[in-house]
This record gives structure tokens, sequence and C-alpha cells, in this order.
């Protein structure tokens, strides 16, 4: 594959270049950031006023602010931004919903509960995002406990101890789906059992309103889609990809895709058109078939290698893959960046400079317009453009320091998806949550 490197020259160059952007574009006022992967869930803004270029080195911060550990990422809302994290050691930890000030980092509120881990890579506290949406805030720990809060104060407006009122048959990892608000509704990926996979509760009340799916959880976040006139929740459970009526629950097509070693699928479902992408660590690539006129699906292809290490296709653990066109870009197992083909999936080219090849490597990918924003595991921001003929990597700068606890190896990860709104990219490691400016100031 072609790989091309374009200087990123210095700050103060990156700082003017800007400025005449922005003077010849008008201001252009960027979405928040309210839900896991934006407001679409779908890791996509449209802001034509972001640097081109990143100064060299250090990207110059905003704002940093002390936090606890946790693998969530932050989403921002209406001026503030909300974090989950870890406080304490056994027998005596906390986790903690917090809410601070955009502009300053400075705290609004915190709510905490007690929570006993029994799962794996505990020292690094909760997973999932929290979820904004009129004036509420929806945060799920570790182990279960769902809270509804109000966005402002912090106020509880209702909890439920998922754990204790489905018998989660917890994933070793614990509970890492972010809630997904539709209409009056909080659906949630809970791995209980008695047919408990997928719950929806009320949102004022946090009442059940339904539960569907007798499987094992997996670790995806569910999204909604489209078919035809009807709205559809996507869930990728450890068994299968399904697609839900979200008033009912009932199933309205179901794909099975079982585990050959653990369930093990992390990434979002990724949707382009009429079609639909998962990529799991073990059990490889799958690429779905959507009717846009009903909610029928059908499997078009399935792509596994021998195992994680000789893969085929895309074995992604973490890292989130893009559908652009004819093509599918991604992270694999052990961080070697791939475009495939969207028809077959085959492999057009890889790529091994966007982040370090490790087992578990990570860069997550955000898509601005025709370009691409990645963060990858060592906490190196990168401006590309992808194409089937390969990357362009413009400029790659330092935002924020990799930490032990997400991952005691290597020197540390950072392995929580960062968010961008209003201009501004917000990252948290284990010690601190940051926030950078990528438009000149």
């Amino acid at each position: 594959m072609k790989m091309r490197w374009v200087d990123s020259g210095r700050g103060m160059g990156w700082c003017c270049g800007l400025a005449m952007l922005v003077v010849c574009s008008g201001s252009v006022d960027a979405e928040d950031w309210p839900q896991w992967r934006g407001v679409g869930r779908d890791a996509t803004i449209d802001d034509p006023t972001l640097v081109r270029q990143l100064p060299a080195g250090q990207i110059p911060l905003r704002w940093s602010v002390p936090v606890g550990p946790g693998y969530s990422g932050p989403t921002v809302s209406d001026g503030s931004v909300y974090l989950t994290d870890r406080q304490g050691e056994a027998p005596e930890i906390r986790e903690r919903v917090l809410c601070l000030d955009a502009a300053t980092g400075k705290l609004i509120w915190q709510h905490s509960d007690p929570v006993r881990y029994e799962i794996g890579y505990e020292a690094s506290g909760p997973r999932a995002a929290v979820t904004v949406h009129q004036g509420k805030a929806i945060a799920i720990g570790g182990m279960g406990r769902l809270n509804c809060l109000d966005a402002g104060t912090g106020q509880v407006i209702w909890s439920r101890d998922l754990q204790q009122d489905y018998q989660i048959r917890m994933p070793n990892w614990g509970i890492t789906a972010a809630p997904l608000v539709h209409d009056d509704m909080v659906i949630q990926v809970t791995g209980g059992r008695g047919g408990a996979c997928l719950v929806a509760f009320d949102l004022a009340s946090g009442q059940e309103r339904w539960r569907a799916l007798d499987e094992r959880a997996g670790y995806s976040a569910p999204i909604m889609i489209r078919q035809g006139d009807q709205d559809v929740v996507v869930c990728w459970t450890g068994e299968s990809v399904s697609g839900l009526d979200p008033r009912t629950g009932n199933v309205f097509w179901s794909i099975e895709m079982k585990p050959r070693n653990m369930p093990i699928g992390v990434p979002t479902p990724v949707v382009s058109g009429d079609r639909l992408f998962v990529s799991s660590f073990y059990d490889g690539s799958m690429l779905i078939e959507l009717d846009m006129s009903s909610p029928n699906a059908k499997k078009l292809w399935h792509r596994i290698g021998q195992d994680e290490k000789n893969t085929d296709a895309l074995h992604a653990m973490i890292s989130g893959p893009i559908i652009k066109g004819d093509a599918i870009y991604g992270a694999d197992s052990y961080g070697e960046f791939r475009c495939l083909d969207l028809v077959t999936g085959d492999r057009i080219w890889e790529d091994r400079s966007v982040v370090p090849i490790n087992r578990w490597a990570t860069v997550h990918t955000i898509r601005n317009g025709d370009d691409e924003i990645m963060l990858n595991d060592q906490g190196e921001l990168l401006f590309t453009t992808l194409s089937r003929d390969g990357i362009e990597i413009r400029s790659r700068s330092k935002l924020i320091s990799p930490t032990l606890q997400q991952l005691r190896r290597r020197g540390g990860v950072v392995w929580s998806h960062p968010a961008i709104a209003e201009g501004m990219i917000y990252a948290r490691n284990d010690k601190e949550l940051v926030c950078a400016p990528l438009r000149a100031e």
C-alpha cells in the first residue's frame, strides 16, 4: 500500500492557517457529543473549521483535571462534560458520575455508588459512556448499576441494580454497552437471565417496558437504524446480531454469530446505506445486507482467520471500524490498520504506522467530512485521510499519556474513546481528563 507523510510544521503556522480558514468559511456550530460515539453513535462529525494540521510535539491543552480510573469515554452536552470513574480500593470502591464545565473543567456535580467488582480488569473502573438526553444523564456501572440523573444537578431520578434485578450472566469484563435512549425508553444491554439480555426501561420511572433475547451479552453498544418505515434497534450480543422493534422488543431478524472461544464482540456495529458490519477479535468479520423497505436482513459474508494472530479480513478488538465508500477500514487484532473491499472482504492494503503493533492495539477513528481523526492507544492524535490507495497521515501529535491501570503492560494504554464538540477534543486516561482546542485560538 502507499503511505504519504505530510510535515505538520510548527504551532504558530497551525494557528495562523486555521484563522484564515475560519474567516473564509464563516462560523460553524459543531454538534454536541451527547452519547457514546456522538450524536448518531457513528463517530462522525462535520466541522470544516477544525485545523488541518496539528502542532509538533504536545498539543496545547485548554485544561486538564484529575479523575480516577475508568474505560468510559467522555460525553459533551449543553456546555457540560460527563464522565464516569472509580474511587477507592476494595472493599470501599465507589463508581462516580461526574459533570464538569466544558469550558474550564470545573466540577459541577458528582454522584457515587458503592460497588464490588467481580470482573476482569476491575482496577480501571466503569466502562460505558454517559448518555445525555433531554435533561437526563443515564449512566451504567461496570457491575450493572443503572442511574438516571438530572443532567444539571446530579439528583437521582431513578436507579436500578441490574445485577440484582436480572441475575446477570456477567461478561468477563463487566457491563460495557452505553445506554441507548429511544423515544421515552432507555434500552440497555444487561446480560440478564430469563430472556433479558436486552431490556427497555421507562425513561421517566425506570420501570421495565420489555425484555428480549435469551443470549449471553457481548460488549457492543446497541444502535438505532431505519428499515422502511420502521425504527429498528440493532443489538450485537455474544451470540447473534439481531434487529428488534424498539417499541416492544419483538425480534424482526437475527443472524447467528456464535463465538468459537468466548464472546468478545466489542466494537459498535457500523452502518452505511444497506450494509451493516461487525468485527470480533476471535470471530472475524461479518457483513450484513439490510432490507431498506422492511425490517429484514441477510448475511452476505463472514470471514474468519485461523486464530486471532493469523487473521483474515479484520479481527477488531476495541477499535471501531468505519465504512467509507466501497471500502472498510479498521485496526486488526494486533493493530495492523487495514482496508478491505466492501463487497468481498478481501484485503486491499495494510499499514503498521498508525499504532504500535501489539496484542489488543487500539485506534479510535472519528470521521470529519472526507477526513479521519484518530487517537491511538499511546495517546497520539493523528489527522489522516483514508482511501483505497492508502492512508495519508498529515500530522500526528501527543494529546494524552497512556496509563497503567487500563492495561498493565507495555507502559500502559489509552483505550477510552475521545469526544469532539464545539471545536474541542476531550480525552481521558486513568489519571486525568483533558480538553484541547482543534480550532485556532
